[in-house]
Parts: C-alpha cells; sequence; structure tokens
C-alpha cells in the first residue's frame, strides 16, 4: 500500500468526460489499496476566461482580488472531481489550498510556499478518503487567499509529496513524458525515459510547458523523484531525478522555443554607478521576474550613456513598464521601447558541461536559418539566444535536427 500524489493538469480536466477519466484513473488506484491525494488544476480555458473577465473591467486590476477570481478555478475541479469519485462509489472530500494547509507568503499572484501543515490531509488518508486538493493556491498566515502563479499546480503537488513523505509523485498531462523538444512544433521529438533535475529546470524555466520552474526547483531541493506521464493512456512516462553518469554523454537534451517573453529596452540610460541597481530594484519590488538584460555603452560624445535592455514575461510586460516611466523623472532616461514578437530559443543538456563547440555549431545553424541573434545568455547547461517569434518555429527545427535527431 503506497501513498501516491497524482496531478492532473488543465487538459487532463478539460471537460466533464475528461474529469471522469481522471475519477476513473484514481478508483484503480484506490481499489488496490493505495492512499491518493489528488491535486487538479482549472479546466482548460478556465483561468484565461477569469483573467479576460477582470481585464474587460480594469486592465492592471488588484492582484489581491484576482488571486480571490482566480482561486475559484480550482475550487470548481475539486468539488467537480469528487463528485465524479462518488458516482463510482469511492470515498473523497475536496480541500482547498488552505484547507490543505499551505501557509504562503503574502506576494499575489506570484506567492511562495512558506510551509505546509498536512494534518487533514493526514486525517481524511486514514478515515479511507482520497482527498482532492485545489492546486495554484495557499493561503497566508493572516487568512489571505494567494495563487502560485502560472503552473502552481505542479508545485502544489511537489510540495505535498515532500510534507507527506509520498511513495510516489506523478504529474499528469496531455503528453506522454518530457521530450527533447515540443512534439506539437517538432514531429520527430523524441520522449525522453529519464531527465535530470537541472536539465528540467532549464527546460522548464524556458518555455516548456510541461513543468513550472519553481516546481522543479523544490523538487530538486527535497529529492522528490517524480514522473511526467499521460492521462489518456497507460504508457509509462519521464522519470525526474538526481543527475547520473550517463546523462553526461548526450550533449543536448532538449531544445525549447519561449513564445511568452517580452523585450524592454531604456534609451539613453544615464552611464553612472548605482542606475541598473535603482532600475533592477524597483522591477523586483514589483514582483516582476528579470530573465535576460544586455547593456551597450555609448562612447559618443557629451554625457556617458547606455541602452539597457532586459525580458520578461508577457503579463508583466504592462506592469513593467509603468514601474519604469514612474522612475523617469530620477533617472532620466530618454525613452521607452518595448517588443513582444521575441521567442527566447534554448538548447540544454548535462553534457555541455564536458563538451567544446557548442555554442559555435548554435550560431552556424542559426545563420543558415537566416536567424538575427538579439540577446544571448549562457549557463553550464543551456545557451538561450532572443530571435524574432516569426522565426522562431523554424529555428528550433533547424536546431532539433541539428543537435538531437
Amino acid at each position: 500500500m503506497a501513498l501516491i500524489v497524482q496531478k492532473y493538469g488543465g487538459s487532463s480536466v478539460a471537460d466533464t468526460d475528461r474529469i471522469k477519466n481522471v475519477a476513473k484513473r484514481v478508483a484503480q488506484y484506490h481499489q488496490r489499496g493505495d492512499r491518493i491525494v489528488v491535486v487538479v488544476s482549472a479546466m482548460r480555458g478556465v483561468t484565461d476566461g477569469l483573467i479576460a473577465l477582470a481585464k474587460n473591467i480594469a486592465p492592471l486590476p488588484s492582484e489581491r482580488e484576482m488571486d480571490m477570481l482566480l482561486a475559484t478555478g480550482e475550487q470548481q475541479t475539486i468539488a467537480l472531481t469528487a463528485i465524479a469519485l462518488h458516482a463510482l462509489g469511492v470515498p473523497a472530500v475536496s480541500l482547498t489550498g488552505a484547507q490543505a494547509g499551505i501557509v504562503t507568503d503574502g506576494v499575489h499572484t506570484k506567492a511562495k510556499i512558506h510551509n505546509i501543515t498536512p494534518k487533514a490531509v493526514h486525517e481524511l488518508l486514514h478515515a479511507g478518503s482520497v482527498v482532492i486538493v485545489a492546486g495554484f493556491q495557499g493561503e497566508t498566515r493572516e487568512g489571505q487567499i494567494t495563487t502560485l502563479g502560472r503552473g502552481g499546480s505542479d508545485l502544489t503537488a511537489i510540495a505535498l509529496a515532500a510534507a507527506l513523505k509520498a511513495d510516489l509523485c506523478q504529474i499528469y498531462t496531455d503528453v506522454d513524458g518530457v521530450y527533447t523538444a515540443d512534439p506539437h512544433l517538432v514531429p520527430d521529438a523524441k520522449k525522453l525515459n529519464e531527465i535530470s533535475y537541472d536539465e528540467m529546470l532549464e527546460l522548464a524555466s524556458l518555455g516548456t510547458k510541461v513543468m513550472q520552474s519553481r516546481s522543479v526547483e523544490f523538487a530538486k531541493k527535497f529529492r522528490v523523484v517524480f514522473e511526467v506521464r499521460s492521462s489518456l493512456n497507460d504508457n509509462p512516462g519521464t522519470i525526474v531525478k538526481e543527475e547520473t553518469k550517463s546523462m553526461e554523454g548526450v550533449v543536448v537534451r532538449g531544445v525549447s522555443l519561449d513564445k511568452n517573453q517580452a523585450k524592454l529596452t531604456l534609451v539613453a540610460v544615464p552611464d553612472q554607478p548605482g542606475v541598473a541597481a535603482r532600475i533592477f530594484k524597483a522591477i523586483g519590488d514589483a514582483a516582476i521576474n528579470v530573465d535576460m538584460i544586455v547593456q551597450n555603452i555609448s562612447h559618443g560624445s557629451g554625457t556617458p550613456a547606455t541602452d539597457l535592455s532586459f525580458t520578461v514575461d508577457k503579463p508583466d510586460l504592462l506592469k513593467a513598464k509603468q514601474v519604469l516611466e514612474n522612475l523617469k523623472p530620477t533617472i532620466g532616461y530618454q525613452a521607452i521601447i518595448t517588443n513582444e514578437n521575441i521567442g527566447k530559443l534554448s538548447i540544454v543538456g548535462v553534457g555541455m558541461k564536458s563538451h567544446s563547440g557548442v555554442a559555435g555549431k548554435m550560431f552556424e545553424v542559426l545563420a543558415r536559418e537566416g536567424v538575427n541573434i538579439d540577446m544571448i545568455s549562457t549557463s553550464e547547461i543551456k545557451i538561450s539566444v532572443v530571435i524574432d517569434l516569426a522565426k522562431g518555429e523554424s529555428a528550433m527545427k533547424a536546431l532539433h535536427a541539428a543537435f538531437v535527431s
């Protein structure tokens, strides 16, 4: 008898038929004697619909009220999943994030989990019930509802698996596992049997939609081995775990294209000590994550100035622009230029640490495709470039053919 945490994403609970399918799968585990905790996302399209409703009223709605609104999406799904299990004769109880003991900080829309006290979950499991927990949400010590950001249900599942000391954590989605590229964009992408935490973390942070990056980071920290697999079949998935020697032989594990990036450029920023610190402190205080940064120093006559470019997630673009406009009187830059038509194209692999020439080969492939590189960022196991979004998919296929196929 095992304690298993299962997470089902929006595509797995897209409609009532798929919720019934999830209930049947969960019932099979319950009937063989396993104790099951199920974490679910909102039904597909629900969260986007709620965001659209709010933005029809105000372009920058209150983040506290957005959390109150968005948390209702998962609450619909937990109740419907419990009802589906009841119809199969399986005892099940739905819990909100707060009821499951998930305590967060007070950063609305991007809260971090402080701790989990799953007393209620343990009691319900002991009573023989399947426990269904609303993903993506928690509650502060002061009783404020918070959400964990896009993909936060993954984090809920991993964190619960760690807190409950689960025997197994399964992340169910609409694909069979983790692929060398998005199989919807690259038809010859291959499924990986296993992948290291670091590779998965890079791929998740670089736009791969299978997992939220914070959840992978949490899994690595607490050594939660988990499996990514499909809710639509019984095929084995991809195991995400600690790096092994055999993984180092593969130079590039995967290719990723992030279409959710936007670039801001501050033109003619005074080239003085402390200016960049003031800019990025203000951005950080607004809970906006910055990814790539490039500074081009001007060597012309007159007051030394620089152009400062950086990327953020597209949903944060308007908020970031507002922060920068508020800084203009004190910093004195000339203008802000924004660009949403960019993509971040990346190659990832732990084998890159011990193989040379990877960057040169990548840039050669892009040059042959006529792709201009706007920004470059590297780490030990990844190379990322910002390019024109219109050429993103063709460039991704070319890199996949060069490194993986």
